[in-house]
């Protein structure tokens, strides 16, 4: 696998991961890869700096307070920007993939086997952990 950073013909950066360079290529030029932003297909490889690792990171690892902290912000900027469509999730995501509605942001829910069906047909979609928005 690799991870390319991309941009799209309005200028917003991503990342996607692909098997390999030629995956990237025939996904682009069949109009498969698209902007999580915008939806633009028009979409091309970005300067990328290579990542190195180093064996002594002296960067603090996040606590588990701030990671909290990030995941309930998450949260709240994909219910403030995308739009809830429950136990239709696939449904919706491949209604969008192809082009049967305008691309937009939604989240819902999946089972294990609608979300290996989904990466098979090549959808592109994420999993994130739903932390609850209280300590309640």
């Amino acid at each position: 696998m690799i991870l390319f950073t991309l941009r799209c013909a309005a200028g917003h950066e991503f990342d996607g991961w692909f098997r390999d360079g030629d995956s990237f290529e025939a996904q682009q030029k069949a109009g498969e890869v698209a902007c999580p932003d915008c939806g633009d297909v028009q979409v091309e490889k970005a300067l990328m700096a290579p990542r190195i690792g180093r064996s002594r990171d002296k960067t603090p690892a996040m606590s588990p307070a701030q990671m909290r902290a990030a995941l309930v912000e998450l949260r709240r900027q994909v219910e403030t920007n995308c739009d809830y469509v429950g136990e239709r999730f696939a449904e919706e995501a491949r209604r969008i993939h192809y082009r049967e509605v305008d691309p937009h942001g939604i989240y819902g829910e999946a089972s294990a086997d609608e979300s290996r069906e989904l990466a098979e047909e090549g959808i592109s979609f994420g999993r994130i952990p739903w932390v609850p928005t209280t300590d309640a």
